[in-house]
């Protein structure tokens, strides 16, 4: 007769907790860790781990699902990397609240700043919500393959309560304020997990408007953050430019000092000031050797858009000859760019478009690599396609071509366009390291024809721990604490990231040795016949979500224990009597 609802045998349990890993087995009964250690019996289920690393699941706390979870019930590609709770609703974009005459305004504002495109988002969301605790209740009645928690959008709640005025970023008023706060302390109450904002010129609609946000006073932005401060709970997360990090920093620390909330802003290094991070994050730590809860959200790899004739951009997408053929279905390009008159025609012709991104950056053919399969995060200068060109004799233009050409013109080319300012991950190690960061910023479920990221879990386990040659590594006990305790903690999920008894029976059984993250490919999975980059990779054995396996070798089971998370979560009452 089974004693348990599922053991986990003999594997290398590292926990989260930062200890070193140790031999061990884990029960599991309705859906939490009931002991970790040496168990007898028989379970229902039992997984032989013996070989293989068993880790809790990893908690996200930066993507982009908010329209996904509405039609979706696999929130991949973010659980196919181990990840078991995803954080959505970032960067302040989002599709609750909502009056019925916005609908279309909210979606080219998520079509512009996350890639997802228009026909996709107007097809597949139901709006069957118009407040923020509506929207809840309707992802409540979904069931996914990994939990999912939700974040206020500070671009909706402004368009929801100012009209045309927020969409055309004029000052809020006290009522205005007044207005924002008392929904966002509903909110949170309902089960938003917090607040998120935007003050980058990278968030745009897609009609080319900076987002509603960008100028947002800081008494709108501490009013809100007093609503989350009434309700007694509540995350705030920022995303910046940073233009003066000194006095953006000053600025945010001000609301936590007034608010008391925990907050967290993105970073990350920049071409145009490649030492600037050091500034904002040195003022972050500060902070937090002042006691207040603030925290970097820092990324473990380049911020790269990923180029190529499937995808949303390519190094000929401003050149008029290509512009004539771009419309066309892909063979049909793929013809005519085999073809040698076009070809001839094309790698004679210059680029002419208004965007300066598409101008400036698809042209810097010496910081454009190779991705290769398995891809290369941290990329010499051998791999960029100037010196590729240069090797075989030809020109930067035809040496990009011939390589998007392979694989039966899939191949893709890489340009990392943050964190990779001096050519070396070096200032990732120093954020990732520092005790005022917490890894973040994979954006899974966004930018579906330009990065691909939500496979950030997997660097992580892979680059840093194990097959990093240009530099330290991080041991692998503080690199899985920092992507499941420490992630989970920060937000408020007390209730998972450990693998203790008590805790949410959240894991992985990855073959660490054989763990390989694979090249990113095209899907044509979304609403509309839209397209999107996927990334899949092989050694995760078994990804169990509340005692269930969701995922065998990679494949979906069927499992779908993963709900909406309302709120934060309280730690188990064995956690707390042993603290």
């Amino acid at each position: 007769m089974a004693t348990h609802d599922l053991i986990i045998r003999g594997g290398f349990v590292v926990d989260g907790s930062g200890a070193p890993g140790r031999d061990a087995d884990i029960a599991v009964d309705a859906g939490h860790i009931t002991r970790v250690g040496e168990v007898g019996g028989r379970g229902l289920e039992e997984i032989d781990a013996k070989g293989l690393l068993v880790t809790p699941g990893f908690v996200d706390i930066h993507t982009h699902y908010d329209g996904q979870a509405t039609w979706g019930r696999q929130l991949d590609p973010s659980s196919l990397h181990g990840v078991t709770t995803a954080v959505m609703g970032n960067c302040g974009v989002g599709f609750a609240p909502c009056k019925v005459e916005d609908h279309h305004r909210l979606i080219r504002l998520m079509e512009g700043v996350e890639d997802i495109p228009f026909p996709v988002l107007a097809e597949g969301l139901p709006w069957n919500w118009e407040s923020f605790p509506d929207y809840l209740d309707q992802l409540s009645k979904r069931s996914f393959d990994i939990d999912l928690a939700a974040q206020l959008p500070h671009a909706a709640l402004r368009v929801y309560v100012m009209g045309d005025r927020g969409a055309n970023r004029e000052d809020a008023t006290e009522a205005d304020i007044a207005k924002m706060r008392a929904l966002a302390k509903t909110a949170v109450e309902a089960g938003a997990l917090g607040f998120s904002t935007s003050r980058t010129l990278n968030h745009r609609t897609s009609d080319g408007q900076p987002t509603p946000t960008l100028t947002a006073s800081e008494a709108e932005l501490t009013g809100i953050a007093m609503g989350l401060a009434e309700a007694g709970k509540g995350v705030l997360q920022f995303v910046s430019d940073f233009n003066d990090p000194q006095k953006e920093a000053a600025m945010l620390r001000r609301i936590v000092e007034v608010s008391g909330r925990p907050l967290s802003v993105s970073l990350a290094q920049s071409d145009v000031a490649p030492e600037g991070w050091r500034v904002l994050l040195g003022a972050i730590e500060q902070a937090v050797e002042a006691g207040l809860p603030m925290r970097a959200q820092v990324g473990p790899r380049p911020v790269g858009v990923l180029l190529g004739l499937e995808l949303t951009l390519n190094p000929f997408s401003g050149h008029p000859v290509y512009q004539a053929i771009a419309d066309q279905p892909f063979e049909a390009r793929l013809s005519a760019l085999r073809d040698p008159d076009f070809r001839a025609r094309l790698l004679a012709d210059e680029p002419d478009a208004d965007n300066p991104f598409v101008k400036s950056l698809l042209r810097q053919f010496g910081k454009l690599f190779t991705l290769g399969d398995p891809p290369d995060y941290e990329p010499g200068a051998e791999r960029t396609v100037q010196n590729i060109a240069k090797a075989r004799g030809v020109t930067n233009e035809a040496a990009a071509l011939d390589l998007m050409l392979q694989n039966d013109g899939r191949g893709m080319l890489y340009l990392p366009f943050l964190n990779y300012a001096q050519g070396s991950l070096d200032p990732c190690l120093d954020m990732l390291k520092s005790g005022a960061s917490v890894p973040g910023l994979s954006d899974g479920g966004a930018h579906v024809g330009m990065i691909c990221d939500g496979s950030f879990p997997t660097t992580m386990l892979t680059h840093w721990t194990r097959d990093r040659t240009r530099g330290e590594k991080l041991p692998l006990e503080f690199v899985v604490k920092r992507q499941s305790y420490d992630t989970a903690h920060w937000v408020g999920l007390n209730d998972r990231g450990l693998l203790a008894p008590g805790y949410r029976a959240d894991l992985n059984v990855i073959d660490y040795d054989g763990l390989t993250l694979h090249a990113p490919n095209i899907v044509h999975d979304l609403p509309a016949g839209g397209r999107r980059l996927m990334q899949r990779a092989s050694g995760y054995r078994a990804t169990i979500v509340k005692g269930q396996v969701t995922y065998r070798d990679g494949e979906p089971t069927g499992a779908l224990p993963g709900r909406l998370v309302r709120g934060a979560q309280a730690a188990p009452l064995s956690a707390v009597a042993a603290e």
